[in-house]
């Protein structure tokens, strides 16, 4: 693993990894550590879960997140509620400046609703996301997949209340970086999207930081 620079200490992370297009990542962070989730290429969508490690019905809840902040979007110092209004985690860091928690995470069957049959056997976040808590193994299940962050994703809200799906805000390097405020599991889909803006309709590669405070 290479070290990172934190703050003005450099540090090697527990996890450093990346994540392909299409491809996910699902891991435990302690409470207090931190995750960096950088988007390598610039204009690429990460659909973000996640759970309280030690009860995985206590989950993210954007519901509640919205409430506690006034704010359909996602930032430096923005809450991550739970259902059980627990804080999972806070956004410390944010070098992109918005991230959505409306949009929610494609799946085969919205594809082929918004897209075209011919969209049927594309991949999705949601097939990710259930091939990410298969391999996991401990209980999860496709019940527990409920509203997601998008990590670097521009879903702005129309005037009528609609949701549109735009070019991205992100760029190469840009980064979002979240503290741990209890023990949580991560669930991730590097979203593979080819059908609307979010990535740039050209799905790329992000990387995964973990590092103890």
């Amino acid at each position: 693993m290479t070290s990172v620079l934190v703050g003005t200490f450099v540090d090697t992370p527990f996890l450093d990894t990346e994540v392909a297009p299409g491809d996910g990542w699902i891991g435990e962070i302690p409470a207090g550590a931190r995750l960096r989730i950088v988007d390598l290429c610039g204009n690429q969508a990460v659909d973000t879960l996640l759970y309280d490690a030690h009860d995985y019905a206590n989950r993210y809840s954007a519901v509640d997140t919205i409430r506690s902040q006034g704010s359909v979007y996602l930032t430096t110092g923005s809450p991550l509620l739970s259902t059980d209004l627990d804080v999972l985690a806070t956004i410390v860091d944010d070098t992109c400046g918005r991230h959505d928690t409306l949009g929610g995470a494609c799946a085969k069957e919205s594809n082929v609703v918004r897209y075209g049959g011919h969209t049927r056997h594309q991949d999705s976040c949601r097939t990710t996301f259930l091939r990410q808590i298969t391999a996991w193994g401990r209980g999860l299940s496709k019940r527990d997949l409920t509203h997601n962050i998008n990590f670097f994703m521009n879903v702005p809200l129309t005037p009528d209340g609609g949701l549109t799906f735009e070019d991205g805000l992100s760029a190469p390097g840009k980064h979002v970086e979240l503290r741990a405020e209890r023990d949580i599991l991560v669930l991730v889909s590097n979203c593979p999207q080819l059908n609307n803006p979010c990535n740039g309709y050209d799905p790329t590669p992000v990387r995964l930081l973990g590092w103890s405070s």
